[in-house]
C-alpha cells in the first residue's frame, strides 16, 4: 500500500515533498523513481526500434544446491553409497533418463535439454551462489552483490518488454543475490513480497490506500508542480525538470492497469492454477508465466528451499521438494508451449552448486562443485537432448566440461544480449558481461 504521507516540509494538502517523493521510490520495491524511469526509457527506445519479439527468461533458482545424482544424473550402476534409493526412469526421448520422481518431467523431455556437465570450484553458499547468479567468481564470502545478477544484466541491455512493466522481477520475495552492484539501484528486481498462492495476494506498493483516489493523487501532484515552479531559479543543473519527468512516469506506473493486471493471478483459471501445484513454487512459476507474457524480461524465482540436504537428502526431496518442484517446472514448461512461447522464453533451473555423490553418514550428501546438472527449455534452443556426460559416480565431467560462463552466455543469447558487452564500475575498469565461456553450440 502506498505512503503518501511522510515527513518534511509539508504542502497545504496535508503532504510533504519527501512523502510524495515516496510514491515513485516505493513504486517498485525500492527502486527509485529515477531508477524505473532509467529502466521504462529503455524499454521504450528498444520498442521503438521496432516489433520485436518478446524474449525472456524465467529462472527458478534451487537455493541451497540441489543433488544432481538424484534428479538428472542418476548412476544406477554405481556403488550403493553413491546412487542413493532413488532409480532413473525413461522419458518421451528414447535414452534419456530421470529420476523417479520427477515423472511429470519424465512426460515432456522433448521440450527440455539437461547439461550433466556444468561445474566450478566454490563449495560456498555465497560465493557459489554469486558465480552462478552472476557469472564470475567472488573472491571474497558476501552478502550482497558484488557483480551484477543477470537479471540486472537483462535490465540494462535490453529493459521491458514493455514500457509499464518492469523488466527484471523476483518472484516471490527479493532475492538475497540478485541485485544490480555498480549497474546501480535503477536495476534492481522489483518483488511482490507476498506468496502468490495466498488468499489474498497483493503486490506491496501496486494499490492506493482507499483514502486516495487516483484524482486526488493527480491533484497533488499538481501542487507540487506549483512549488517545484517557484524553485526554478535554483535549478541551475534543470534536476528538477528532470525529476518531474520520473515523477510523471511514476504515477504513470501506479495508475497503470496493465501492471495490476499483470500480477493478478487471481485472475487465472483455477484448473490451471491446480495444474501448477497450489504452494508457493507452483503459483511463482505461473505468476512467472504471466508476467512474461505481459511483457517482463527476467523473472527469478525462489520458493520452497530447502535444497540444502545436508541430513535426510532422500526423504526431503521425495515427500516435499521433487514433487513440488518436478510439477510446476513440467506445467511451465506445457503452458509456454501451449501459448506458443517456446521459441521467446527461456526456463532454466540450477542452484549455486551440486551435491556429493558419495552419501555421509547422516543420510544426505554436502556440498558439491565439481559437478551439476541444469534444466533449459525454450528460448528458441535445441530441446530433446542430454549434452555432456559425469564419470560413473558423477563426481566430475569425463565430457563436455561446461562453466557457468557457458551458462550464461547461452542464456544471453536466447535474449539478443551482448554477453560481450563492457561495463564499467565505479572506479572505471572494464567489466565485460561475462569474463569467460560461450553460447553452447549444440543446443542453437
Amino acid at each position: 500500500m502506498f505512503d503518501i504521507t511522510g515527513s518534511g516540509t509539508r504542502m497545504c494538502d496535508g503532504v510533504s515533498r519527501r512523502g510524495f517523493l515516496r510514491v515513485g521510490g516505493l513504486a517498485f520495491g525500492g527502486l527509485s523513481l529515477a531508477g524505473w524511469a532509467q529502466t521504462r526509457a529503455a524499454g521504450v527506445a528498444a520498442t521503438a526500434a521496432g516489433d520485436r519479439p518478446k524474449k525472456a527468461v524465467i529462472q527458478v533458482w534451487l537455493a541451497g544446491g540441489p543433488s544432481h545424482i538424484d534428479m538428472y544424473d542418476l548412476k544406477p550402476t554405481a556403488p550403493a553409497e553413491y546412487r542413493g534409493e532413488f532409480r532413473p526412469i525413461p522419458t518421451n526421448v528414447p535414452g534419456i533418463m530421470v529420476s523417479e520422481h520427477l515423472p511429470y518431467q519424465a512426460k515432456v523431455a522433448d521440450k527440455f535439454s539437461i547439461l550433466r556437465s556444468v561445474y566450478h570450484t566454490n563449495a560456498g553458499h555465497g560465493m557459489g551462489s554469486q558465480w552462478m547468479l552472476t557469472g564470475w567468481q567472488p573472491t571474497i564470502e558476501v552478502n550482497n552483490n558484488i557483480f551484477p545478477a543477470c537479471g540486472s544484466v537483462v535490465s540494462t541491455l535490453r529493459g521491458a518488454n514493455d514500457k509499464d512493466l518492469p523488466a527484471y522481477v523476483n518472484l516471490p520475495r527479493s532475492l538475497g543475490l540478485g541485485k544490480a552492484a555498480y549497474l546501480g539501484a535503477s536495476h534492481n528486481p522489483f518483488s511482490p513480497e507476498d506468496d502468490p498462492n495466498r488468499d489474498g495476494f497483493a503486490v506491496r506498493n501496486l494499490k492506493l490506500p482507499g483514502r486516495v483516489s487516483t484524482d486526488r493523487l493527480a491533484s497533488r501532484r499538481s501542487l507540487l508542480e506549483g512549488v517545484d515552479n517557484l524553485r526554478r531559479d535554483v535549478d541551475a543543473a534543470g534536476d528538477l525538470s528532470e525529476l518531474d519527468k520520473f515523477y510523471a512516469q511514476g504515477l504513470e506506473m501506479v495508475t497503470n492497469d496493465k501492471t495490476l493486471r499483470a500480477f493478478d493471478i487471481a485472475a487465472e483459471d483455477a484448473a490451471l492454477r491446480e495444474r501448477y501445484g497450489r504452494n508457493d513454487l507452483g503459483q511463482s512459476c505461473l505468476l512467472a508465466r504471466r508476467l512474461v507474457e505481459s511483457g517482463v524480461s527476467y523473472v527469478t524465482i525462489q520458493a520452497g528451499g530447502g535444497w540444502d540436504t545436508h541430513g535426510d537428502n532422500f526423504k526431503a526431496l521425495k515427500d516435499n521438494l521433487l514433487p513440488k518442484y518436478d510439477q510446476a517446472v513440467a506445467a511451465l514448461v506445457e503452458d509456454l508451449a501451449d501459448r506458443g512461447l517456446m521459441d521467446d522464453v527461456l526456463v532454466m533451473t540450477f542452484g549455486e552448486f551440486g551435491r556429493t555423490p558419495r552419501i555421509n553418514p547422516g543420510a544426505g550428501r554436502d556440498h558439491w562443485p565439481g559437478a551439476m546438472s541444469v534444466f533449459m527449455a525454450g528460448g528458441g534452443l535445441k530441446m530433446g537432448q542430454v549434452i555432456g556426460e559425469t564419470d560413473s559416480k558423477a563426481e566430475a565431467p569425463n565430457s563436455r566440461p561446461l562453466t557457468p560462463g557457458d551458462v550464461l552466455s547461452t542464456m544471453y543469447h536466447t535474449v539478443d544480449v551482448d554477453y560481450r558487452h563492457v561495463f564499467y564500475d565505479q572506479a572505471q575498469r572494464p567489466m565485460p558481461v561475462l569474463n569467460e565461456g560461450r553460447p553452447i553450440e549444440e543446443l542453437l
